[in-house]
């Protein structure tokens, strides 16, 4: 099991890598939006994981993200060779694609946002002016003699 430190180093030179080879050397056009996140190695340096997004070519176009999974899928092997060559290891580790899900999680999450600030905006609109249910002090306080 190689060090932590070791793994660390290794994963982000794989990512850049693998996010040179997209952008220069790979010719596939479903690859030309497709973005390198993140790179996760296991400890023993033999499986890489690779996260990426497909970033839409405007605002209304949905990113075609099965087009790049298969894209990636058909390049695993020229990429795993551009990995070797660039890392110097003795065993190239597996490439795993995955697609990353934080720009979904991070939109979802804006509508959930906005949504409760909506939801305090009625309660704050509801509170102006209203009047206490009960007395105006509720707390007991003890008999004066």
């Amino acid at each position: 099991m190689a060090d932590k430190t070791r793994a660390r180093r290794l994963a982000k030179r794989i990512g850049q890598i693998v996010a040179s080879a997209i952008e220069h050397e790979i010719k596939d056009p479903r690859l030309g939006n497709v973005t390198i996140t993140d790179t996760k190695i296991t400890g023993d340096l033999r499986d890489a994981t690779v996260y990426y997004t497909v970033l839409g070519d405007s605002v209304e176009a949905k990113p075609d993200i099965a087009g790049a999974a298969a894209a990636l899928e058909s390049a695993r092997g020229v990429l795993r060779t551009k990995v070797g060559e660039g890392t110097g290891v003795r065993f190239t580790p597996t490439l795993t694609f995955v697609a990353d899900t934080m720009p979904e999680d991070a939109r979802r999450i804006d509508e959930l946002l906005a949504k409760a600030r909506e939801a305090d905006a009625e309660v704050a609109r509801r509170a102006t002016g209203a009047q206490p249910a009960g007395d105006a002090d509720p707390y007991r306080t003890p008999d004066e003699e």
